[in-house]
């Protein structure tokens, strides 16, 4: 009777605390805000000369680095990448366009810029409280102009821009009109500073199939031939054009998750003060500070990345310069991080600069949060191990009956629906728990038949059945509780200050929603199964 009451009580625990667990993972990640936020790195006066007299920035949503290279596709972006400079990007997760927007802006990484970690609907976006390109443009009294999806009008400090054009359309048809309300801007020249947001890639991978579709090719092809019009009211021997993505696509369609798809776009800049050639790896963080020094204004303050001067014709008297602003901004936000987490001396010896610094001090205040966790999770497991494995009865028919749950839940989560262990396949909360928890119920299954069969379910009494199936499903609760416990020693139970590693922490959250399902399934078979004779 034991495991009849206390399996009803531990099921009913479990599926409230899955609930709980799961749905705080996700608030916490949409909720989280950076260590800066409240006292950010004070701007920084402009370095060097300006070496173009405007720059326009044509932002291309989701293109795909293949998709971008392919001349039949995107000839426009071939023709500029043979006269202009040219590199692989390099981004990080989280790979949503909210937090990749706010890092090609601010030159920061997503931890630390303060933008949503997650898309955030319209009305729940923020604007930035890190320094961004577009501020420093306008403290440096340029004109600055964007026309593209409405994310912007939230996410840029409005009284940074003066021309601006926003729509909430994402397909080609948006697109038309993004391009519309820009081209006076150019014709003009009024406006020194120009992005321009083309959306229809994205939308045809969210909504047309992927990039495994045709219609993706379509879109970048249209996109392609939008670029050309820009193009077209340039002059390259005095304007700048550059011409990047803010993140890829996985096959199926998706993106915000960690796979390599994801992290690579191109780069390509062409016109006034830069060097023509192929420049190789780069990161997605090094292009604010490197427009900011082709403007000539100063480089955003929370920038992580460096000025890829080995792209731009700097004299010998402003490269000098800039590399001692860079490296005084660099310590200044090393030392801005490091006091925002704790880490200031005595707590913290090492007052390394820039990126390296911000690294070092994230990685001592993990080691320091990350060892008593581990215990805790370590003793926690040993603890309900023992609990649930150490009773005898039907053990090997439940070890078989664990084995065919995470065959068929896995199968069939990677191989029959195609999705990621990330956040790249799921469309949002819901679809978590559709992905997971409808997989989980058809694993359940297949593991409650298992163990039917090798357990002789069918010839005990009806209590000793009900008791068990709830042996059943705590001791596939426990399999699944494992890597719930390996996310928090790894990164505690809410994303804090600084954003979790999103493997673990996407594993923790499918296998949280799993618990929720099998949990629920099993007080339901246990229970139902007293009804047989």
């Amino acid at each position: 009777m034991v495991w009849v009451y206390g399996g009803l009580v531990a099921s009913v625990a479990l599926v409230v605390a899955g609930y709980y667990w799961a749905s705080g993972m996700m608030q916490a990640q949409f909720a989280y805000r950076s260590p800066l936020k409240e006292d950010p790195p004070a701007p920084v006066a402009s370095a060097n000369r300006p070496l173009t007299g405007r720059a326009v920035l044509v932002l291309i949503d989701a293109l795909r680095l293949d998709t971008s290279q392919d001349a039949a596709v995107m000839p426009t972006l071939a023709r500029l990448r043979a006269v202009g400079a040219s590199a692989t990007m390099h981004s990080r997760p989280p790979s949503y366009s909210e937090p990749g927007y706010t890092t090609l802006l601010t030159g920061a990484w997503p931890d630390i810029n303060d933008g949503p970690p997650i898309n955030l609907a319209y009305e729940q976006i923020h604007a930035f409280t890190q320094d961004d390109l577009f501020s420093s443009a306008h403290r440096a009294g340029l004109k600055t102009g964007i026309s593209g999806y409405y994310w912007f009008e939230k996410l840029v400090p409005q009284a940074a821009v003066d021309a601006f054009f926003y729509t909430p359309g994402e397909d080609a048809a948006a697109d038309e009109a993004v391009l519309a309300a820009a081209l006076p801007w150019l014709r003009s020249g009024g406006e020194q500073l120009v992005l321009i947001h083309l959306d229809q890639v994205d939308y045809a991978g969210h909504h047309e199939g992927g990039p495994q579709d045709p219609r993706w090719k379509e879109a970048a092809a249209r996109a392609d031939g939008l670029l050309a019009q820009v193009l077209a009211g340039l002059d390259l021997s005095k304007d700048t054009l550059a011409v990047f993505s803010d993140h890829g696509q996985i096959d199926r369609g998706g993106h915000g998750g960690n796979e390599p798809v994801t992290l690579v776009e191109p780069l390509v800049l062409a016109g006034a003060g830069v060097k023509p050639g192929v420049y190789g790896d780069v990161q997605m963080v090094d292009l604010a500070p490197t427009l900011a020094a082709l403007l000539g204004v100063g480089l955003p303050a929370s920038a992580e990345g460096r000025p890829l001067v080995e792209m731009l014709s700097l004299g010998a008297g402003d490269e000098a310069s800039l590399k001692a602003a860079w490296e005084s901004q660099q310590a200044a936000l090393a030392g801005a991080y490091r006091k925002a987490i704790g880490m200031t001396p005595p707590a913290w010896a090492d007052e390394t600069a820039g990126a390296e610094g911000i690294e070092r001090a994230r990685a001592a205040r993990l080691v320091r949060e990350r060892a008593p966790r581990a215990l805790v999770a370590l003793l926690l497991a040993l603890a309900l191990g023992r609990l649930v494995w150490g009773v005898k009865e039907e053990r090997t028919a439940r070890l078989l009956a664990a084995g065919a749950f995470l065959a068929v839940f896995n199968l069939g989560y990677l191989l029959v629906s195609a999705r990621t262990y990330s956040l790249s396949s799921v469309g949002g909360p819901v679809d978590v728990l559709t992905a997971g928890g409808g997989w989980a119920l058809g694993a359940f299954a297949a593991a409650a038949g298992v163990f039917a069969w090798r357990g002789g379910l069918f010839r005990l009494a009806r209590a000793e059945r009900t008791a068990a199936l709830m042996r059943l499903s705590l001791s596939l609760a426990y399999v699944l509780l494992l890597p719930v416990l390996a996310g928090y020693a790894l990164n505690g139970w809410r994303a804090a200050w600084t954003l979790p590693e999103p493997t673990s922490a996407f594993v923790a959250l499918i296998s949280a929603v799993q618990i929720m399902f099998i949990s629920a399934a099993g007080l339901l078979l246990g229970w139902g199964a007293r009804l047989i004779r």
